[in-house]
C-alpha cells in the first residue's frame, strides 16, 4: 500500500489507477471500515482510502482534539483488507488557507435530526467530501448505513451537483449483541458497553411494531425514549422517517427508517434500523 501525504502525489497515483474507489474515513478504523474497504476491492481496479479528522465538522466543545488518532494501526489493517492506496494528509495540506468556500445542504434535511444537535456538521461533511471527490475524482464512493442522514446529503450533493460518481451505501455492520461499529464506542466504560446494545434493541422493537402495522409513530417513539431513559440514557431524538429524505411518513406504503442519537455517560452514539 502506498501511503501519500499530499495532494500533488495522490495525484501522480490516480493518474494511472484505472477505475478508482474511494472510501473516505476519520481514521480509528474498525470492521465497518474494514468491510467498506473489501467491498470497495470488488468493484475496481485501484481502492484508494482517506485518512483526515475533519475540524470543519466537529462544533465547539465536540471531540476534536479528543478524536482517536491511530494511524500506524490504520495502515496495517488496510494494506490487509486491499487497500491500494492511503491519502493521509495533515490540515494544512487540505486547508493551506482558512476555508472560505463550503457546500450549504438542503436544511430541510441537514438541520434536522443530528443537523439540530450538531449545527454545521453537515456543511463541514459535505465540504470536505466533495474536496476529496475533486482530489480523487473516484467513480465509486462506498459509504456506510450508520451515519444515516449524512449518506443522503452526500447522495443529494452528488445528484444535484452531476458529479460523476457512483454511490454504493453498506449496510451497518454490528458486534455480535447487535452494537454498531463505532469509532466512539472506545470512549464507553466496560458497564456502558454492556449497556450500549439496548439503543439498537429500542430501535428495532420501533422498526418491529411499524412492520406489523402501527402507524401512532409519536406514541410507540415515546415509548422507546422512555425506555431508554430508565436505564439512564440521555437521549436526543429517536423518531420514524422516510428514507427517501427523512421527513416524517406521510403513508403507509412508503420505505421508512427509525433514527436515533442518544448520549451514554460521556458517550453520543447514533444508530438506525431501515423498516
Amino acid at each position: 500500500m502506498h501511503i501519500h501525504t499530499t495532494i500533488a502525489s495522490l495525484r501522480e497515483a490516480r493518474a494511472v489507477a484505472g477505475c478508482v474507489a474511494l472510501v473516505p474515513t476519520m481514521g480509528n478504523l474498525h470492521d465497518g471500515h474494514l468491510a467498506l474497504m473489501r467491498a470497495a476491492r470488488q468493484q475496481v481496479d485501484t481502492v484508494i482510502a482517506s485518512i483526515f479528522v475533519n475540524r470543519l465538522q466537529f462544533g465547539q466543545g465536540e471531540d476534536f482534539d479528543q478524536y482517536p488518532r491511530t494511524f500506524e494501526a490504520d495502515g496495517e489493517q488496510l494494506a490487509a483488507a486491499g487497500v491500494d492506496h492511503l491519502f493521509a494528509p495533515n490540515e494544512a495540506e487540505m486547508y493551506p488557507q482558512p476555508q472560505r468556500y463550503h457546500v450549504e445542504p438542503d436544511p430541510e434535511i441537514a438541520d434536522i435530526l443530528e443537523g439540530a444537535f450538531r449545527p454545521g456538521h453537515f456543511r463541514g461533511v459535505a465540504t470536505v467530501v466533495l474536496k476529496l471527490f475533486n482530489i480523487v475524482r473516484p467513480e465509486v464512493a462506498l459509504f456506510g448505513k450508520k451515519d444515516y442522514q449524512q449518506l443522503i446529503v452526500l447522495k443529494n450533493m452528488v445528484s444535484e451537483l452531476a458529479l460523476p460518481i457512483e454511490i454504493i451505501a453498506l449496510d451497518t455492520v454490528r458486534a455480535v449483541d447487535g452494537l454498531a461499529q463505532s469509532s466512539r464506542n472506545g470512549y464507553l466504560s466496560t458497564a456502558e458497553r454492556a449497556e450500549a446494545p439496548r439503543l439498537y434493541r429500542q430501535l428495532t422493537a420501533v422498526a418491529e411494531a411499524v412492520r406489523n402495522g402501527a402507524r401512532d409513530f409519536s406514541r410507540i417513539e415515546a415509548a422507546a425514549l422512555s425506555e431508554l431513559e430508565r436505564h439512564g440514557w440521555m437521549p436526543d431524538y429517536l423518531t420514524v422517517r422516510r428514507r427517501a429524505d427523512l421527513q416524517a411518513p406521510k403513508d403507509t406504503g412508503e420505505p421508512l427508517v427509525v433514527l436515533a442519537a442518544a448520549r451514554l455517560g460521556m458517550t453520543r452514539l447514533i444508530d438506525n434500523v431501515e423498516v
